[in-house]
């Protein structure tokens, strides 16, 4: 395991782990606060994503971070990653075999930024950090502890913009994680 941001930031560029490497553009390792108590997770990056090698700038980050924002946040004041570093084609989900290639990257990057909330951002990315293959409707806005960190499941931000009756719920998920983080900081 890598002990630096540097070492895990080189060890994904060059990564050749899964054939995800082979259509990519750009690895796309995450962002943030490298101290930040609050992280958020997603499935992977898509064709905004993979141009320009940052989580989360398409129309689902334009969404997130609104979400964030409204939080009392910014950006910059989280973490933001996803399971897999690099671009599935055609945007599909991740196979198990290339989240499982990537997990030790996001175990990395756990490490380093030692949140004390992670926010999973839909069905793949609660299946993957999780180990759970619970519907996102049925596991969304229920707190999972795992050695003092607290995962809360909700919509991801590309399920709100294709079904905004889903936005009430995903913002009260959002609500309680920053909740639980004012709990915890104390």
């Amino acid at each position: 395991m890598n002990a630096s941001w540097q070492g895990l930031l080189e060890s994904i560029g060059e990564c050749r782990r899964c054939r995800l490497c082979e259509t990519r553009t750009h690895v796309v390792p995450g962002e943030g606060d490298p101290n930040a108590r609050l992280m958020f997770i997603g499935e992977g990056p898509g064709r905004d994503e993979d141009q320009q090698g940052r989580p989360f700038v398409g129309a689902s980050g334009q969404l997130l971070d609104r979400m964030i924002h409204a939080l009392g946040m910014e950006r910059t004041d989280v973490y933001i990653a996803n399971v897999v570093k690099c671009r599935p084609p055609m945007n599909r989900n991740p196979e198990p075999d290339e989240a499982e290639a990537c997990m030790d990257y996001l175990r990395q990057q756990f490490v380093l930024v030692r949140p004390r909330v992670i926010v999973l951002l839909g069905k793949v990315a609660y299946r993957y950090v999780l180990k759970q293959d619970a519907p996102i409707s049925a596991a969304r806005g229920q707190w999972v502890e795992r050695k003092g960190v607290w995962f809360m499941p909700t919509y991801h931000p590309s399920a709100l913009l294709r079904d905004p009756s889903k936005k009430r719920e995903a913002w009260e998920d959002l609500k309680a994680a920053r909740q639980k983080l004012v709990e915890l900081e104390g």
